[in-house]
C-alpha cells in the first residue's frame, strides 16, 4: 500500500518500522516539530519518529496544525495515499485529512476501547487498577477516539510499569497494524459498544507527587504508572526523591512517615518500601545505597 505515516514518540517506532519491513511505501511521515532540547534548552531535537524515518530515507513533515495552515491538508491529499496511519502523532486531524486516503486513516490505540479514550491510556489503566489493557485498531472519525475498531489484542497488566507496558504494547499494535493492513476486507470496522466509555486526560506532572494519605496499592500504582516519566517522587529536608520502584509492606504508621532504618513508608493502609530510587541530579540507585550516603531515618515525616 501507499501509506502515510504519522507519529511522535517512541512509541510510535516500531510501528513504522513494520510498515516498512512488510514491504508497504511509506511515502512520508508526519511528525510534532523538533522541540527545544540540551542542558540550556536551545538545541532543537527531532522526535524519535523524524529520527527513524530520516534514517530511512522517508520524508518528514512537521506542521504545526492542519487547520491554521489549510495549506497542509492540500499537500497531505496530493500525496495520493491509500491509508494513513496514526499512532501517538499529538495532531487533532480535521475531516479533509481523515478522508483523503482511500481507505481512510487507522489509529494505533494504547487500549482497549471504548476504555480510555484520549491522550494518556496506558498511564490511567495503570493509575486505577486495571487487570488488563491491550491495543486497537481504530478507524478514525472526527470524534476522541469514537470510531470503529478492525483488530484488537489484550494483554495482563500485572506489575507492569508504563515504560515496559508501551514497549509491549508498540510491539503489539505494530503487529495489529500490519495484518489489517494485509487484508482490510477480513476485518471490518466494527462500531464500538455504547457502555462502558472512559476518558484518559493527559497526565499533570503534579499527578506523579506521591499520595501517602491513600492505601499502598494505590501508591504503588502510581511509581509504576509514572515509570519512566514524569516520575513518581516524595520531598524530604528540601530535596526531590524519584522512586522508580517499590513494594507493598504490611506495616502501619501515621501516613508519610518512615517506619524504620529501609526507609518504608507508611500510607493510609499498609506501606510502601522504595527498592530503587534517585536524588535529584544523582543516577538510579538501591534505597540501601541511598541510605549510606543520605540518612532519612525512622520517624522522619515525607
Amino acid at each position: 500500500m501507499r501509506i502515510i505515516f504519522m507519529g511522535t514518540p517512541e512509541f510510535a517506532v516500531p510501528v513504522l518500522d513494520a510498515l516498512v519491513e512488510a514491504g508497504h511505501d511509506v511515502v512520508a511521515a508526519y511528525s510534532q516539530p523538533p522541540r527545544a532540547g540540551g542542558r540550556r534548552g536551545k538545541a532543537l531535537t527531532p522526535s524519535p519518529v523524524h529520527a527513524r524515518a530520516e534514517a530511512l530515507g522517508i520524508e518528514v513533515r512537521t506542521p504545526l496544525s492542519f487547520r491554521k495552515e489549510p495549506g497542509e491538508v492540500e499537500a497531505f491529499a496530493a500525496l495520493d495515499a491509500d491509508v494513513a496511519v496514526v499512532a501517538a502523532y499529538g495532531l487533532i486531524l480535521p475531516v479533509p485529512v481523515l478522508e483523503a486516503p482511500r481507505h481512510g486513516c487507522l489509529n494505533v490505540h494504547g487500549s482497549l476501547l471504548p476504555r480510555w479514550r484520549g491522550a494518556a491510556p496506558i498511564q490511567r489503566s495503570i493509575l486505577v487498577g486495571d487487570a488488563e489493557t491491550g491495543v486497537g485498531i481504530m478507524q478514525m472519525e472526527a470524534g476522541l477516539d469514537t470510531g470503529p475498531v478492525r483488530l484488537e489484542d489484550r494483554t495482563p497488566i500485572d506489575r507492569k510499569t508504563a515504560g515496559e507496558l508501551t514497549d509491549e504494547l508498540s510491539a503489539m499494535g505494530a503487529r495489529l497494524m500490519v495484518t489489517v493492513l494485509g487484508d482490510l476486507d477480513r476485518h471490518p470496522a466494527v462500531a464500538q459498544p455504547d457502555d462502558g466509555v472512559t476518558y484518559a486526560p493527559k497526565i499533570d506532572k503534579a499527578e506523579a507527587r506521591l499520595d501517602f494519605g491513600q492505601p499502598a496499592e494505590v501508591v504503588e500504582r502510581q511509581v509504576r504508572a509514572f515509570n519512566p516519566a514524569p516520575g513518581a517522587f516524595f520531598e524530604y529536608d528540601g530535596e526531590r526523591f524519584r522512586v522508580h520502584a517499590a513494594e507493598i509492606v504490611d506495616a502501619s504508621a501515621p501516613p508519610g512517615t518512615v517506619i524504620d532504618e529501609m526507609l518504608t513508608i507508611a500510607c493510609a493502609q499498609g506501606a510502601i518500601r522504595p527498592s530503587r530510587i534517585q536524588r535529584a541530579g544523582r543516577g538510579v540507585m538501591t534505597s540501601r545505597e541511598l541510605l549510606r550516603g543520605f540518612a532519612i531515618p525512622a520517624g522522619a515525616r515525607l
